[in-house]
């Protein structure tokens, strides 16, 4: 599996992130020749290579034979990708892109999503810029994305609706979440159409995770910076065999006076607001009262939603929260024939290449439910079922 990090170091864009993709190696003419079968109007790509404060990268440019035609709506653009004979990982990743930017612009407008006009999102350029941007995660084959921390300008950027501040609304409404700071830069570093991209496609945002790098692709802006190279750079590599590196929120808090009944309901709250862990751990804390940290581990953008869950739940009147590494072995699911039929099992890869299966919880709860049996036994019977397959 290919690990991407996009070091967006000067904001992102639609056409930086499809330079940056083509000077990884994609193609240019086989972004152009899917996207035309979809179909969409004439265009072409002006592919060349452009330096930045000495860094040479591609520029990208979607040239429109004809730029009257009307701005399409997401229902439009819903249908055009939906239709086309896009691979399904590339329709996917497209339609997502795609609904986050109508999420983000209805919520501005304050209108349905399925009636948002996009107007220059709606155009022949965009489409290309996103839709290109899928094809290219697909050629090269990645597997997981992450992303650093989004810089963002300031002052204001015109467009259909008149002067908007910078960011711009429907780009600040999709970063919500995300790691962002800013940089006194006078420009829009960050396009609506790279805020969408980059929180569709990365798992997670920071510094760069473990891996070895194998390829690194720079995209080139249209204008030139005076305080940084206008560049994203895009890194791809391979994951570290030992384990795998990243980032988590930890959010932590002590209840000493709360009902006890309200915990398992608050657990199960935080697992549907994105939580990957949620710990309880007996403490005793000033005046010798016994009590209970919360401890919850979750994606970084998740954590604010995690905090207010917290707060809006148990009696805590506050929260602490930091970063923390973590390193996990690879993992993936998959399914085994077992005496209980096809039941899916984890499998870990550990280190020099050894592997270990273990059954799936809410699998083997299944079964002994249906079948009236321990739950032991059904453990028991699946892993001595999946250790005579693997020897």
């Amino acid at each position: 599996m290919m690990i991407a990090y996009f070091d967006c170091f000067s904001g992102i864009s639609g056409d930086m992130t499809l330079g940056a993709l083509i000077h990884l190696g994609v193609p240019a003419d086989f972004i152009e020749e899917n996207i035309r079968n979809m179909p969409l109007e004439a265009f072409h790509l002006e592919v060349g290579t452009a330096a930045r404060m000495g860094i040479h990268g591609r520029r990208v440019k979607v040239v429109v034979e004809d730029r009257d035609k009307p701005a399409r709506n997401y229902q439009d653009i819903r249908s055009l990708i939906n239709k086309s004979s896009l691979p399904d990982a590339v329709k996917s990743l497209s339609l997502k892109v795609f609904a986050r930017l109508a999420e983000a612009e209805a919520d501005v407008h304050n209108c349905p999503k399925e009636q948002v006009h996009f107007h220059e999102l709606g155009g022949v350029d965009a489409i290309v810029d996103i839709v290109g941007a899928a094809l290219g995660m697909e050629w090269l084959g990645i597997g997981k994305t992450t992303a650093s921390e989004i810089p963002v300008g300031k002052g204001i950027v015109a467009c259909n609706h008149g002067s908007l501040p910078v960011p711009a609304p429907a780009t600040m409404a999709m970063l919500d979440g995300v790691p962002v700071y800013g940089t006194g830069i006078s420009h829009e570093l960050v396009t609506p159409t790279g805020a969408a991209i980059i929180t569709s496609i990365a798992e997670d945002f920071g510094p760069m995770p473990r891996m070895r790098i194998r390829q690194v692709g720079y995209g080139a802006g249209a204008r030139e910076l005076e305080e940084m190279p206008n560049l994203l750079r895009v890194v791809i590599g391979e994951p570290e065999p030992v384990g795998e590196a990243d980032y988590v929120a930890m959010v932590e808090t002590n209840i000493d006076d709360m009902n006890p009944e309200i915990f398992g309901f608050v657990m199960e709250r935080l697992f549907e607001d994105g939580a990957l862990d949620v710990i309880w751990i007996p403490v005793f804390m000033k005046k010798n009262r016994p009590g209970t940290m919360i401890q919850v581990i979750c994606k970084e953008t998740d954590r604010e939603a995690i905090v207010n869950r917290v707060l809006s739940e148990t009696t805590a009147t506050g929260v602490r929260h930091y970063r923390a590494e973590r390193c996990k072995l690879p993992r993936r699911l998959k399914e085994a024939v077992t005496s209980y039929g096809k039941v899916r099992i984890k499998e870990v890869l550990g280190p020099k290449g050894s592997v270990s299966l273990a059954p799936e919880y809410e699998e083997c709860k299944r079964i002994a439910l249906e079948r009236n049996i321990p739950l032991k036994l059904v453990y028991e019977t699946i892993v001595k079922d999946v250790s005579q397959i693997q020897n």
